[in-house]
Protein backbone atom coordinates (compact mmCIF):
# COMPACT_ATOMS: atom_id res chain seq x y z
CA UNK A 1 0.00 0.00 0.00
CA UNK A 2 1.31 3.18 -1.37
CA UNK A 3 1.65 6.64 0.79
CA UNK A 4 -1.52 7.48 -1.30
CA UNK A 5 -3.60 4.86 -0.56
CA UNK A 6 -3.10 5.04 3.43
CA UNK A 7 -4.12 8.90 3.41
CA UNK A 8 -6.76 8.03 1.98
CA UNK A 9 -8.04 5.27 4.09
CA UNK A 10 -7.16 7.66 7.23
CA UNK A 11 -8.98 10.58 5.22
CA UNK A 12 -11.95 8.22 4.56
CA UNK A 13 -11.93 7.09 8.54
CA UNK A 14 -11.71 10.49 9.98
CA UNK A 15 -14.53 11.42 7.71
CA UNK A 16 -16.59 8.57 8.48
CA UNK A 17 -16.04 9.07 12.78
CA UNK A 18 -16.95 12.88 12.37
CA UNK A 19 -20.38 12.48 10.31
CA UNK A 20 -21.61 9.86 12.80
CA UNK A 21 -20.57 12.18 15.45
CA UNK A 22 -23.04 15.12 14.12
CA UNK A 23 -25.75 12.86 14.20
CA UNK A 24 -25.07 11.54 17.82
CA UNK A 25 -23.51 14.10 19.70
CA UNK A 26 -25.55 15.64 22.77
CA UNK A 27 -24.12 18.86 22.47
CA UNK A 28 -25.35 21.39 19.47
CA UNK A 29 -22.09 23.29 19.05
CA UNK A 30 -19.81 19.73 19.31
CA UNK A 31 -21.74 18.73 16.45
CA UNK A 32 -21.24 21.57 14.02
CA UNK A 33 -17.34 21.13 15.05
CA UNK A 34 -17.49 17.93 14.00
CA UNK A 35 -19.07 18.69 10.65
CA UNK A 36 -16.56 21.21 9.83
CA UNK A 37 -13.89 17.80 10.50
CA UNK A 38 -15.99 15.89 8.46
CA UNK A 39 -15.55 18.67 5.37
CA UNK A 40 -11.87 19.37 6.15
CA UNK A 41 -11.96 15.74 5.08
CA UNK A 42 -13.76 15.37 2.14
CA UNK A 43 -11.36 18.44 1.52
CA UNK A 44 -7.95 16.63 1.62
CA UNK A 45 -9.92 13.49 -0.23
CA UNK A 46 -10.46 15.72 -2.93
CA UNK A 47 -7.40 16.75 -3.12
CA UNK A 48 -5.99 12.93 -3.23
CA UNK A 49 -8.51 13.11 -6.49
CA UNK A 50 -6.31 15.82 -7.97
CA UNK A 51 -9.44 17.76 -7.66
CA UNK A 52 -8.06 21.55 -6.22
CA UNK A 53 -10.55 23.42 -7.37
CA UNK A 54 -13.36 22.01 -5.15
CA UNK A 55 -11.57 21.28 -2.05
CA UNK A 56 -10.49 24.82 -1.90
CA UNK A 57 -14.35 25.60 -2.38
CA UNK A 58 -15.15 23.71 0.36
CA UNK A 59 -12.75 25.09 2.68
CA UNK A 60 -13.37 28.40 1.71
CA UNK A 61 -16.91 28.42 1.64
CA UNK A 62 -18.44 25.52 4.27
CA UNK A 63 -16.06 25.92 6.65
CA UNK A 64 -14.51 29.60 6.00
CA UNK A 65 -18.25 31.24 5.90
CA UNK A 66 -21.25 28.54 6.30
CA UNK A 67 -20.10 26.73 9.52
CA UNK A 68 -18.72 29.53 10.95
CA UNK A 69 -22.00 31.07 10.91
CA UNK A 70 -24.02 27.99 12.05
CA UNK A 71 -21.49 27.84 14.82
CA UNK A 72 -21.99 31.22 16.14
CA UNK A 73 -25.80 31.09 15.89
CA UNK A 74 -25.63 28.00 17.31
CA UNK A 75 -24.06 29.61 20.41
CA UNK A 76 -26.23 32.28 20.16
CA UNK A 77 -29.47 30.61 20.64
CA UNK A 78 -30.61 29.40 24.07
CA UNK A 79 -31.53 25.82 22.68
CA UNK A 80 -33.47 23.24 24.99
CA UNK A 81 -31.75 19.99 23.54
CA UNK A 82 -34.47 18.13 26.15
CA UNK A 83 -37.43 18.98 24.75
CA UNK A 84 -35.87 18.77 21.21
CA UNK A 85 -35.32 15.07 22.10
CA UNK A 86 -38.46 14.20 23.25
CA UNK A 87 -40.12 13.06 19.55
CA UNK A 88 -36.87 11.07 18.59
CA UNK A 89 -38.22 7.37 19.19
CA UNK A 90 -41.39 8.49 17.61
CA UNK A 91 -39.61 10.01 14.53
CA UNK A 92 -36.88 7.35 14.22
CA UNK A 93 -38.90 4.55 12.67
CA UNK A 94 -39.18 6.90 9.36
CA UNK A 95 -36.17 8.28 9.87
CA UNK A 96 -34.21 4.64 9.51
CA UNK A 97 -35.91 3.94 6.63
CA UNK A 98 -34.82 7.33 5.19
CA UNK A 99 -31.21 6.43 6.18
CA UNK A 100 -31.29 3.26 4.38
CA UNK A 101 -32.75 4.41 1.31
CA UNK A 102 -29.99 6.28 1.00
CA UNK A 103 -27.40 4.04 1.91
CA UNK A 104 -28.79 1.32 -0.74
CA UNK A 105 -28.87 4.22 -3.49
CA UNK A 106 -25.10 5.02 -2.62
CA UNK A 107 -24.27 1.26 -2.37
CA UNK A 108 -25.48 1.12 -6.02
CA UNK A 109 -23.68 3.87 -7.13
CA UNK A 110 -20.30 2.81 -5.85
CA UNK A 111 -20.63 -1.04 -7.19
CA UNK A 112 -22.05 0.28 -10.28
CA UNK A 113 -20.40 2.80 -11.08
CA UNK A 114 -16.81 4.57 -10.58
CA UNK A 115 -14.84 2.30 -12.37
CA UNK A 116 -12.49 4.09 -14.47
CA UNK A 117 -9.24 2.09 -16.03
CA UNK A 118 -7.15 5.52 -16.14
CA UNK A 119 -6.99 8.99 -13.93
CA UNK A 120 -9.22 11.68 -15.36
CA UNK A 121 -7.03 14.47 -13.97
CA UNK A 122 -4.12 12.20 -15.15
CA UNK A 123 -5.74 11.46 -18.73
CA UNK A 124 -6.07 15.75 -19.10
CA UNK A 125 -2.82 16.84 -17.65
CA UNK A 126 -0.86 14.47 -20.32
CA UNK A 127 -3.48 15.78 -23.48
CA UNK A 128 -2.69 19.59 -22.42
CA UNK A 129 1.40 18.99 -21.77
CA UNK A 130 0.82 17.29 -25.48
CA UNK A 131 -1.07 20.45 -26.98
CA UNK A 132 1.39 22.12 -25.41
CA UNK A 133 -0.99 23.96 -22.68
CA UNK A 134 -0.61 24.41 -19.30
CA UNK A 135 -3.25 22.46 -17.43
CA UNK A 136 -5.71 23.99 -14.74
CA UNK A 137 -8.37 22.65 -13.20
CA UNK A 138 -10.56 25.50 -11.77
CA UNK A 139 -10.27 26.30 -16.07
CA UNK A 140 -11.56 22.75 -16.74
CA UNK A 141 -14.45 23.23 -14.11
CA UNK A 142 -15.39 26.43 -15.59
CA UNK A 143 -15.42 25.43 -18.79
CA UNK A 144 -17.82 22.55 -17.81
CA UNK A 145 -19.81 24.57 -15.96
CA UNK A 146 -20.54 27.67 -18.76
CA UNK A 147 -20.55 25.38 -21.76
CA UNK A 148 -22.19 22.16 -20.97
CA UNK A 149 -24.07 22.74 -17.72
CA UNK A 150 -25.25 26.35 -18.54
CA UNK A 151 -28.35 25.41 -18.46
CA UNK A 152 -28.81 23.94 -14.70
CA UNK A 153 -26.59 26.35 -13.79
CA UNK A 154 -28.71 29.17 -14.45
CA UNK A 155 -31.93 26.78 -13.28
CA UNK A 156 -29.79 26.87 -9.81
CA UNK A 157 -29.36 30.47 -9.45
CA UNK A 158 -32.36 31.62 -10.37
CA UNK A 159 -33.88 28.98 -7.93
CA UNK A 160 -31.96 30.18 -5.40
CA UNK A 161 -32.77 33.98 -6.04
CA UNK A 162 -36.32 33.35 -5.49
CA UNK A 163 -35.60 31.26 -2.49
CA UNK A 164 -33.60 34.28 -0.65
CA UNK A 165 -36.47 36.82 -2.32
CA UNK A 166 -38.77 34.16 -0.27
CA UNK A 167 -37.10 34.20 3.12
CA UNK A 168 -36.54 37.83 3.02
CA UNK A 169 -40.28 38.28 2.77
CA UNK A 170 -41.30 35.79 4.74
CA UNK A 171 -39.28 37.47 7.57
CA UNK A 172 -40.14 40.71 7.21
CA UNK A 173 -44.12 40.12 7.12
CA UNK A 174 -46.42 40.79 9.95
CA UNK A 175 -43.63 41.78 12.27
CA UNK A 176 -44.05 44.50 14.36
CA UNK A 177 -40.79 45.85 14.93
CA UNK A 178 -40.10 45.67 11.16
CA UNK A 179 -40.71 48.55 9.28
CA UNK A 180 -42.48 47.31 6.32
CA UNK A 181 -43.81 49.71 3.64
CA UNK A 182 -46.25 49.22 1.07
CA UNK A 183 -45.18 49.85 -2.41
CA UNK A 184 -48.68 50.78 -3.62
CA UNK A 185 -48.87 53.41 -1.13
CA UNK A 186 -45.74 54.93 -1.87
CA UNK A 187 -47.03 54.81 -5.92
CA UNK A 188 -50.16 57.08 -4.37
CA UNK A 189 -48.50 58.85 -2.33
CA UNK A 190 -49.21 63.10 -3.04
CA UNK A 191 -47.77 66.23 -1.69
CA UNK A 192 -50.15 66.88 0.69
CA UNK A 193 -49.85 63.78 2.20
CA UNK A 194 -46.63 64.15 2.95
CA UNK A 195 -46.40 68.23 3.97
CA UNK A 196 -48.47 70.00 6.82
CA UNK A 197 -48.22 73.87 7.29
CA UNK A 198 -48.74 74.77 10.88
CA UNK A 199 -48.92 78.32 12.05
CA UNK A 200 -46.27 79.31 14.16
CA UNK A 201 -46.79 82.37 16.55
CA UNK A 202 -44.82 85.41 16.23
CA UNK A 203 -41.56 85.32 18.05
CA UNK A 204 -41.49 88.26 20.62
CA UNK A 205 -38.93 90.49 20.91
CA UNK A 206 -36.05 90.06 23.06
CA UNK A 207 -35.94 92.21 26.10
CA UNK A 208 -33.38 95.21 26.93
CA UNK A 209 -30.84 94.02 29.09
CA UNK A 210 -30.04 96.74 31.62
CA UNK A 211 -26.86 98.46 31.15
CA UNK A 212 -23.57 97.52 33.13
CA UNK A 213 -23.03 100.05 36.52
CA UNK A 214 -20.00 102.17 36.02
CA UNK A 215 -17.42 101.09 38.30
CA UNK A 216 -17.28 103.43 41.10
CA UNK A 217 -14.05 105.59 41.73
CA UNK A 218 -11.19 104.31 44.07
Amino acid sequence: MDAKTGFFYLFSVVLLFAAFRVITARNPVHAVLYLMLAFSQASAIWLLLKAEFLAIALVLVYLGAVMVLFLFVVMMLDIDVDSMRKGFWKHFPLAALMGAVVALEMAGVLLGGFRLTEDPATAAMAEAAAKGIQYSNAQEVGTLLYTQYVYPIEIAAVILLVAMITAIALTLRQRKDSKFVDASEQVRVKARDRMQLVKVAATRKAEATPAAEPEKAK
